[in-house]
């Protein structure tokens, strides 16, 4: 049988540290998985997760617990793998959900270029990266600048900046809604609801599937949550 931690401490809380603020569980520092301080930049953040922390009764379950997996992430992997994460991030700009519209019905494809246009003609001007819009799902490749333009627009987000975009492009699948709301052109509400069109619009036709309902809302809650993560810091 696995090992699986169980409280073991009275009280956590907030302690000023070098470098900012961590969280103690009684005298004993928290660290991240791979070991390091779990040091965060704001008494704010440290604040909600030392919440999450001293509500654990039982078995410690991290799944919930979402800023101290944002901490986690923003220490550990943004910084291990920050390359990578920054390289998968851009990538989603080949592929972009703006740019693939229905073919029919033509109210869903009315619908879309009005959510999706608008967006699309930012990235053009802000970004400096105009994408092609195609019918249906067969590849379009987009513009070798364009992509470019985008991957530097990624390249300079680091450790929790970074763990935020990846979030907000990974569950859109959308580049552009994820630099979009990175750089304030969208609140997250914002970001969620424009990726979501497609869902929005089969839900009035055919009503809500429960499981697919549980799904969606553990998506937004994480969509939202990286919003409020960032502005605590």
């Amino acid at each position: 049988m696995a090992f699986e931690p169980k409280r073991f401490w009275e009280q956590a809380h907030v302690v000023k540290s070098e470098g900012g603020y961590t969280i103690h569980l009684d005298e004993r520092p928290l660290k991240t998985p791979l070991k390091r301080p779990l040091i965060v930049p704001s008494k704010a953040l440290a604040t909600e997760i030392a919440a999450e922390w001293q509500v654990v009764e039982g078995i410690i379950d991290h799944a919930t617990m979402p800023y101290t997996q944002f901490a986690h992430a923003g220490l550990d992997q943004a910084i291990d793998e920050r390359k990578e994460i920054a390289a998968k991030t851009a990538l989603y700009g080949e592929t972009d959900l703006l740019c693939y519209r229905a073919e029919t019905p033509q109210e869903l494809a009315e619908r879309q270029a009005e959510a999706w246009d608008p967006i699309l003609q930012w990235s053009a001007e802000a970004l400096d990266a105009p994408l092609l819009v195609t019918k249906g799902i067969v590849h379009l490749a987009q513009p070798e600048g364009s992509l470019n333009a985008l991957a530097a627009h990624v390249q300079p987000f680091q450790s929790y900046q970074l763990k935020a975009l990846y979030d907000w492009v990974t569950i859109s699948g959308s580049l552009i809604l994820g630099l979009a709301v990175a750089k304030k052109r969208l609140t997250a509400a914002e970001g969620w609801a424009l990726s979501r069109v497609d869902e929005s619009w089969q839900e009035e036709q055919w009503g809500v599937d429960d499981e697919a309902q549980k799904l969606s809302d553990s998506k937004r809650d994480t969509f939202l949550l990286v919003e409020r993560a960032l502005s605590l810091i």
